[in-house]
């Protein structure tokens, strides 16, 4: 997400608690064509990435402010020109080094698919930081790359793309190495998303298998506790991080609807097969994806899907990031493959992925607030998740920095166990609107939990 500039932090409204978190009406994935030609409505239309280099801009492709005719060539801007591609539904750029920095501002425009309409110039967000730790396992091997954050653009078959100064600066002096366009369709899964993801007695397996420390057959496990250790943490955990005695049960929340990975239709082909886990979770990290706010909540399966193709295809990343995505209609979406009650290792704050959760809204919220099903989805789902492992959504936890850009590696730091991403990194993330509702998430989680 881009470098952090001080702002202002709105005093959103943490409102609409009693929203339920069933599915909204009509809330199914969006096919990635246009309604024009849908096909077969149990087609199994699958995904693809188109991975396109940028090219050398002259002045009639970039179209920018101010441009200046006669520029050697050599010292043209890159970018896209107007061209025509398969259909795609979101939208990012990528380059070699993920430790290299974008000093300039890509902007897209597309045209929607079958049409002649052509949007307005959208900007696609930098620095995105949402990210696996340096000493990860997931950065050895298929080396990650450095992207911006994807955008959704919506069925599309045409793109331009150019990247203009940074602010407050004359000319884009400096570009990273191997940077692409990169085009992503979600596709269409055949299998509908279940209305009712999760089994009678699901809760309870959840719990019996966080305190029994169970892994899937054949995951591969970061080291985790004994059964007597988890257990004991769990009692203990919450009330340990605020220096009081241990509680004789710990506090867990409803368990939301969640709609699985099956639900949103995830190729699991796609994925890194081993699971990757830590010992616990002390903390849930509150991020936006930056994916923009034009959608609607019947195309959050397909955003959920491209997300999760940007991110193993185009970043190069075991698997989709995040630990969970919450729409603007409230719905719960599973992330990373592994369980969504165990202490999955996610890639989703650079420097504190360890005995984390993260949690992304779907949308942009530097300006715009927050719906309130979203805000209320994340109170009920921390309340839930954090209560397995004995956190109190208003407590604090000590996490230990794996390194980044604002915590040295092996720095001990005391953070909310509510935290936005900004908390624990350089960031604006997960946008000022979002960031101010914090303090009423942690309130209201608290709520759930019976506290």
């Amino acid at each position: 997400m881009r470098a952090f500039v001080a702002t202002s932090l709105g005093a959103a409204t943490f409102a609409a608690l009693v929203v339920p978190l069933a599915l909204p009406a009509g809330a199914n994935p969006a096919p990635a064509r246009t309604a024009t030609a849908p096909g077969p409505a149990s087609a199994d239309v699958p995904g693809s990435t188109q991975s396109l280099p940028l090219v050398r801009l002259g002045d009639r492709d970039r179209a920018l402010p101010g441009g200046h005719s006669g520029r050697a060539a050599k010292a043209a801007p890159l970018g896209m020109p107007v061209k025509d591609v398969r259909p795609f539904s979101l939208v990012g750029v990528v380059w070699n080094d993920a430790k290299a920095e974008l000093h300039g501002q890509p902007q897209v425009r597309t045209r929607a698919t079958g049409s002649h309409k052509w949007g307005a110039w959208q900007d696609v967000q930098t620095h995105y930081d949402d990210a696996p730790d340096l000493d990860a396992a997931e950065r050895r091997g298929d080396k990650p790359r450095g992207g911006t954050a994807p955008l959704w653009v919506g069925d599309s078959d045409a793109v331009q793309m150019r990247i203009a100064p940074e602010q407050g600066r004359q000319a884009v002096t400096e570009l990273p190495d191997g940077m692409r366009l990169e085009l992503v369709d979600p596709g269409r899964p055949a299998k509908p998303r279940d209305p009712a993801p999760q089994a009678a007695g699901q809760e309870a397996a959840d719990s019996a298998d966080v305190n029994a420390g169970l892994a899937p057959p054949g995951a591969t496990t970061i080291p985790a506790a004994p059964a007597n250790a988890l257990q004991a943490d769990l009692a203990a955990a919450g009330e340990e991080e605020r220096g009081q005695a241990p509680a004789a049960q710990p506090r867990i929340g409803p368990r939301p609807q969640i709609i699985t990975r099956i639900g949103w239709g995830a190729d699991e082909q796609l994925r890194e097969p081993k699971l990757g886990y830590t010992k616990t979770v002390k903390a849930a990290f509150v991020h936006h994806s930056a994916t923009g706010n034009g959608y609607s909540c019947n195309q959050s399966g397909a955003i959920v899907r491209g997300i999760y193709r940007y991110h193993v295809k185009s970043n190069h990343w075991r698997d989709l990031g995040y630990n969970f995505l919450i729409d603007k209609c409230g719905a719960v979406f599973e992330g990373r493959a592994g369980g969504v009650a165990r202490p999955v290792m996610g890639a989703h704050t650079l420097g504190f992925n360890n005995d984390t959760t993260g949690i992304a809204v779907i949308g942009t919220f530097d300006k715009a607030k927050p719906p309130a099903p979203a805000l209320a989805a994340l109170g009920k789902l921390t309340a839930w998740k954090l209560g397995l492992h004995g956190r109190d959504p208003n407590g604090k936890a000590t996490l230990t920095s794996a390194g980044n850009n604002r915590y040295k590696k092996g720095t001990k730091v005391r953070l909310n166990v509510i935290s936005g991403h900004r908390d624990g990194y350089v960031t604006s993330c997960p946008g000022a609107a979002l960031y101010g509702t914090l303090g009423s998430a942690r309130t209201a989680s608290a709520r759930f939990q019976g506290r």
